[in-house]
């Protein structure tokens, strides 16, 4: 089959995990393991005096019980969370007093104390599973409960409870911008509209809970671990350090990861415990994470509180943004990464000629929170577009034209904001008004009219985003081509259902002239991954694209050198296309599969080029990428319920080149609603105490297909000039667009009640209380 770059070719994982041939992190099993089960603490806030585990390690099929004392005994690390306190190309958060940013420490079991609840303090190591649980049962811990704080305005207060002896609660404390700058427009501003508001904090909820299996070998003194995750070559680095051995002494396994949105990204304490216990009782360990303690062990996402202020001239220019931004980094410094990229995009894709941000972190008795879909950038696009919906509603502007008087156009590209990140190019009003178009904006009037008969409020809303990826930027592409008719591919990156099999098979399916069905790729094993950054931040096309690019040029290269020789002709007259080596101007030709052949062979070749016809690319690529798009959603609401309908919703976003425009609208579709299900339902929500309320399907939320309506979706494609593929990423925008469109359509659907904002989720309840309050 040929296909290659912009063909909407089906996806070659898809006959693999419908017809049951997938392999999960729970599907891996082997000969004489063992099981693993986690006591967790009940406690958001205490210290642990005393563990009693003798009962339980008497108790029938029990191997181990291991605590923080034994890890300490062993000399296991702290996990070494990429916290990312600031480094080129982002924005780099100094603390306003000169002070290095710390990092809390994350301890695999705590010796000390807890600091949220749901924290593993032991993990039993039995026969079966049940036994495990059993005999966790049985361990007696003795606490001194401590006072919790939850919320991260109350943890930065200077009587709030401190979670470490030695360190502050606030991590960072960083200012960005020109404040003289920022309080001189303020000061000449004809209107100024403020915004409080919270992210609310969500989880990722994948589809696979995390399962995880370490095999010791004490013959080598290797480790084994099977894991899904973002990345593994991430993941045997971090578990090399907590234990204290070389990094060659770690591999690291996974297939299918089954759901990760940024939430498997970060390296978790059972994967450290499965591969310790291992070389503890000298058996396989195998653990599986049930649904009631991803809920409470999860890393979350979001929870950033919010005051901001934009100014404006009297003809409704954007003069400045002021805003003070304080992220919920949770019980550790698990990452800065949402608040340091939120603080770069802070004012989105408008012409706002100076900013000023006060970024700050803030420990808690919570689950740590880390980068989750689109990290940091939902939460301040929804900033900036509920600011300028709520300027327009102040101060009489209209919404769209006052967006498409502040955006940035097409001439002033390259584009440096305030905050000193550089855009590349780009039409943002060109998709907005795209946007509207599928959206019918202008037949909304019309379709208001007619809710009004059948005494429903309806609204509409625009979100424009502006995107920024990159992640870890190293990447490294290996491709061989073998003379049996096969393109052999490994890569550092990893697909949790970004579709790597079929869109990296269709670039070098074109750039090799290859048949699409020839290329394999391979991501999974660290004995075959060298080096690579994972999946995560839109990153995975933009750089395996460069360094695939890279690596196919090379073996062109070395194939037109042997096709020479094969051809009897100097190395200037081979034209390469189409999978043919060509004598330039005339017939004589070698295919690339029998130019491997040859290679292999090596028999009438020079000594330097026998072998495999192979090429391999490593490279650090500090270019960010920038998606952009916009959003359009119409809602109904139900007045004397609040019930809110989701009835359209439209998205157009430019990712540069779509390789396969068919995953790119379902990467969309699936952002999209996870977007939606941040505004509309879902919520962590911890009690004064550190307790989880939402711990279980029956209390958190989630979109569901019946509650959705189908999405419009468009791509543009306005290629970025920074890479060869001109690439943007299309991973998050169906989120990032979301939050804002969502909460924009609601409250113009509530404006008449003189209703101005209203917080996320927003729900039937909230709606109904904003719809009273306003009526009094």
């Amino acid at each position: 089959m040929q296909a290659g770059i912009g063909d909407p070719v089906r996806r070659k994982e898809d006959l693999r995990l419908v017809t049951g041939g997938g392999c999960y992190s729970d599907d891996f099993n082997f000969p004489g393991q063992a099981y693993g089960a986690a006591l967790r603490s009940p406690h958001a806030h205490a210290r642990i005096r005393s563990i009693d585990a003798a009962a339980a390690r008497t108790m029938p099929g029990v191997l181990a019980v291991l605590t923080g004392q034994d890890a300490v005994a062993d000399g296991l690390k702290t996990i070494p969370h990429l916290a990312g306190a600031g480094a080129p190309p982002d924005v780099v958060l100094k603390n306003r007093d000169g002070s290095a940013v710390p990092v809390a420490p994350h301890y695999i079991l705590p010796a000390d104390r807890v600091r949220h609840t749901g924290t593993a303090i032991a993990f039993v190591i039995a026969e079966t599973v049940a036994a495990a649980k059993d005999a966790a049962e049985r361990i007696v811990v003795d606490y001194e409960v401590l006072p919790a704080v939850t919320d991260a305005k109350a943890a930065v207060e200077h009587n709030a409870p401190r979670l470490y002896d030695d360190l502050p609660n606030i991590m960072i404390d960083a200012e960005v911008g020109d404040a003289k700058a920022v309080d001189a427009a303020f000061a000449r501003a004809a209107h100024v509209t403020r915004l409080d508001t919270w992210l609310n904090r969500v989880t990722g909820v994948p589809m696979e809970p995390r399962a995880a299996i370490g095999i010791y070998d004490p013959a080598t003194g290797r480790y084994t671990l099977y894991a899904g995750s973002g990345g593994i070559v991430r993941q045997k680095h971090e578990l090399a350090a907590i234990l204290g051995v070389p990094s060659e002494n770690v591999r690291v396994i996974a297939r299918e990861i089954g759901g990760n949105f940024g939430t498997r990204n970060s390296f978790f304490p059972e994967f450290a415990m499965v591969a310790w216990g291992s070389r503890r009782v000298g058996r396989p360990v195998k653990w599986t994470c049930e649904r009631h303690e991803a809920f409470v062990s999860d890393y979350m996402g979001r929870d950033l509180t919010v005051s901001a202020e934009l100014a404006l001239d009297a003809d409704g220019r954007f003069l400045a943004l002021r805003s003070s931004n304080l992220s919920n980094v949770g019980a550790h410094s698990g990452s800065y990464v949402p608040l340091i990229k939120g603080v770069g995009l802070a004012t989105a894709g408008y012409r706002i000629p100076v900013a000023q941000i006060n970024a700050r972190a803030a420990l808690s008795t919570t689950v740590p929170t880390i980068p989750y879909r689109s990290a940091g950038r939902p939460e301040v696009i929804y900033v900036m577009e509920r600011l300028i919906d709520k300027a327009a509603q102040e101060h009489g502007f209209d919404r769209v034209s006052l967006r498409r008087r502040n955006l940035i156009p097409p001439s002033s590209f390259p584009y440096k904001n305030p905050q000193g990140i550089t855009y590349d190019n780009g039409t943002y009003r060109v998709v907005m008004d795209r946007a509207m178009e599928l959206g019918e904006w202008k037949g909304f009037k019309r379709r208001r009219a007619e809710a009004r008969k059948r005494k429903k409020l309806r609204g509409i809303g625009l979100c424009n985003y502006v995107e920024t990826t990159l992640g870890y930027p190293r990447e490294r592409a290996d491709i061989t081509v073998h003379p049996q008719g096969r393109v052999d591919v490994v890569v550092g990156t990893l697909s949790s259902g970004q579709s790597h099999e079929t869109t990296f098979a269709q670039c070098v399916a074109e750039w090799l002239g290859v048949p699409f069905d020839d290329v394999h790729i391979f991501e999974n094993d660290t004995d075959i991954v060298k080096e690579g950054g994972g999946s995560h931040s839109a990153r995975s096309m933009r750089l395996a694209g460069i360094v695939m690019g890279n690596a196919s040029d090379i073996v062109i290269d070395k194939g037109k050198k042997i096709a020479s020789h094969l051809l009897e002709t100097a190395e200037d007259d081979i034209a390469f296309a189409g999978g043919r080596f060509t004598v330039k101007g005339t017939d004589r030709h070698v295919g690339i599969f029998d130019v491997a052949a040859a290679a292999a062979d090596g028999k009438s070749l020079p000594e330097d080029l026998r072998g495999p016809l192979d090429g391999s690319c490593d490279e650090t690529i500090l270019q960010l990428g920038f998606p952009y798009g916009a959003h359009v959603c119409e809602v109904e609401i139900d007045p004397a319920t609040g019930a809110l309908d989701l009835v359209r919703y439209t998205a157009v976003d430019d990712v540069g080149r779509a390789i396969n425009p068919m995953v790119v609208d379902g990467q969309t579709h699936g952002g999209v609603a996870q977007g939606v299900g941040q505004a509309l339902w879902e919520l962590c929500s911890y009690d004064a105490q550190g307790q989880l309320l939402s711990a279980s399907f029956m209390d958190y939320a989630m979109p569901r297909a019946d509650i959705l309506p189908s999405f419009t979706t468009d791509i543009s494609e306005v290629l970025t000039p920074t890479n060869r593929l001109g690439v943007r990423g299309a991973g998050e925008g169906g989120t990032t667009g979301a939050l804002g469109a969502v909460v924009n359509a609601a409250v113009d659907a509530l404006a008449e009640f003189g209703v101005s904002h209203i917080e996320m989720p927003v729900t039937p309840e909230r709606i109904w209380r904003a719809i009273q309050s306003a009526k009094k």
